[in-house]
């Protein structure tokens, strides 16, 4: 099994925090207390510890195994289906495969259920070839057999595959086009957040074109040439502008954050595996993003 390896540094407010109370607080949601205490016996640490300020905990944490994915009658916003492949639509909030803390309800459990799909992704991401975040919406290809799953993840892979989304992001963006050439990795501190340039980052590309300025506000057209996770997210946050609603890169408090995270994927465009030819799919801003935009404008 595979294992992370994240760093800890206790700050001075855990100053003589038991361990595995601290490692439960790092970790928040990841981790339970008796998770907590599973991972410190794994490395060697006693749960009793209190640890202390400034201390550095370098912790092996297994990766959790997959889990199956199990059919759902989930309804499904589905723009393209063939014998080859699906485009669906899908909405914010929905988590796309299932992982630790969300073993069901998903978008997969949802596709498993509606037909049959590649198995490349295994048990868990069965026709996933590329994902969105949970609070992202938006456009999504899913394979339904290995052939169009390995087609697809090549142009994926050769930059080829074609991302366009929309976003709303805090401030007045002065440049009317910019590109965004900085390299993103595993933050080095906390492993559920990417980071700029942290040690193993590699190369991310964002296009960014404003397509209207607010009073605080920019709506913005988002192209990826790479794929990195939390991509657009992590590149808008770094130049100072980060997605409206982000709950991980965003300011601290917004007073639209109710809207959620503003970020759609609005279009896709790739070579279809089986006929060669290049097709283009479109989604129209969702209702939650309207009226956020609704609510700049006023």
């Amino acid at each position: 099994m595979n294992s992370n390896t994240i760093i800890i540094t206790v700050p001075p407010e855990a100053d003589g925090t038991r361990a595995d109370i601290f490692l439960a607080n790092f970790t928040k949601d990841i981790l339970s207390r008796s998770a907590a205490q599973k991972i410190l016996t794994i490395n060697g640490i006693g749960k009793n510890l209190r640890v202390k300020a400034g201390e550095v905990f370098s912790l092996e944490i297994p990766a959790p195994a997959p889990q199956k994915a199990e059919p759902e009658e989930i309804p499904l916003n589905i723009v393209y289906e063939d014998d080859d492949l699906l485009v669906v639509d899908k909405p914010s909030g929905l988590v796309v495969h299932p992982a630790a803390g969300h073993s069901s309800g998903t978008l997969v459990n949802g596709l498993v259920f509606h037909c049959n799909l590649s198995g490349i992704g295994g048990e868990s991401r069965p026709g996933i070839v590329h994902r969105l975040d949970k609070d992202t919406s938006g456009l999504m290809i899913v394979a339904k057999n290995d052939a169009a799953h390995i087609a697809i993840s090549e142009q994926f892979e050769r930059n080829e595959l074609y991302r366009e989304y929309n976003a709303l992001c805090l401030g007045v963006l002065q440049q009317d086009r910019l590109r965004i050439d900085s390299p993103i990795g595993r933050h080095p501190r906390d492993r559920k957040k990417m980071a700029v340039s942290p040690p193993r980052a590699r190369t991310a590309v964002t296009y960014i074109e404003v397509l209207e300025r607010f009073k605080s506000h920019t709506l913005v057209s988002a192209r990826l040439e790479t794929g990195r996770t939390h991509q657009i997210r992590v590149h808008l946050a770094h130049i100072g502008h980060p997605v409206l609603g982000d709950p991980t890169y965003g300011a601290a408090r917004q007073s639209l954050s109710r809207f959620g995270q503003i970020l759609h994927a609005v279009k896709v465009k790739f070579i279809h595996p089986s006929s060669g030819e290049e097709v283009a799919f479109n989604s129209p801003l969702p209702e939650y993003f309207l009226e956020a935009l609704q609510k700049v404008k006023s």
